[in-house]
């Protein structure tokens, strides 16, 4: 059975999505088969991975949760698209955005995404979940759905802050919906070595959490060439092979494959 990995943070402009497709295309570079499931509204990862209308798919993360709602079969291959680096991908449009308020009044609205995880996990080695920058109830389907969760998170001094409460809420999920739900570790995105005020704030969240919380250990470098390339529908592996990003995701896929 595959291992169900939510990449997850409360905040944006943390590299979430930047790191759920990188970390896709090193683990299928190893040879996995990998599905990301892109569970955020906004359909970042579905953009990145070069959908260029994602609004004219006719099965998407949305029609296959509504399904489930209905409680009508589904064909777990259904709607999952290929692309040229090995990842399979669920997509998700405009239509995701209604979701909350679907979900909002039915019994068990924290597990429909499970649902439809279990149904598609033994076809694959790691699925991902690409969340919204927000505690939604998408993200809860995902963090109900998940193995593990990777906290993405830019070393600045309010997204530290911003952690513990995204850590209480983990545990809370832990608690009363998913008590198999770990922390597989906090990943240091965006960062630029050159600041002193980035040295400091490493080493706080270093202090505060690394003797019972796993921190991946080569943080992910701040690159122009990294942005890039959600805007090229490759991921940084072939948009710049040779780059410190790539060398710094090549790492934690690596390290991923040790714990999970």
């Amino acid at each position: 059975m595959g291992k169900v990995l939510a990449i997850t943070n409360r905040k944006g402009g943390t590299g979430k999505t930047m790191t759920s497709v990188s970390l896709a295309a090193s683990l299928a570079r190893q040879g996995k088969k990998v599905l990301i499931v892109d569970a955020d509204s906004q359909h970042s990862a579905t953009v990145s991975l070069g959908v260029k209308e994602p609004d004219k798919l006719a099965v998407t993360l949305a029609t296959i949760m509504q399904s489930i709602i209905k409680e009508q079969e589904i064909d777990p291959a259904e709607g999952i698209i290929s692309h040229d680096e090995g990842i399979s991908l669920m997509p998700s449009n405009n239509g995701l955005a209604g979701m909350e308020i679907v979900l909002a009044p039915i019994m068990g609205r924290e597990t429909v995404l499970r649902q439809y995880i279990d149904k598609v996990r033994g076809l694959y080695d790691y699925i991902l979940l690409d969340t919204a920058p927000t505690l939604d109830l998408l993200a809860i389907n995902a963090l109900a759905a998940a193995d593990s969760v990777i906290i993405p998170i830019a070393p600045k001094y309010l997204d530290a802050k911003g952690l513990e409460l995204l850590l209480k809420s983990i545990a809370q999920i832990r608690q009363y919906i998913n008590p198999k739900l770990e922390i597989g570790g906090i990943l240091l995105t965006m960062v630029d070595r050159r600041a002193n005020i980035t040295k400091g704030i490493i080493s706080m969240i270093q202090q505060a959490y690394g003797e019972n919380i796993n921190i991946f250990s080569e943080p992910i470098p701040h690159s122009v060439r990294a942005v890039e390339t959600s805007t090229t529908g490759k991921s940084i592996f072939e948009h710049d092979p040779n780059g410190k990003v790539a060398a710094a995701y090549a790492s934690l896929a690596r390290e991923v494959l040790e714990i999970a």
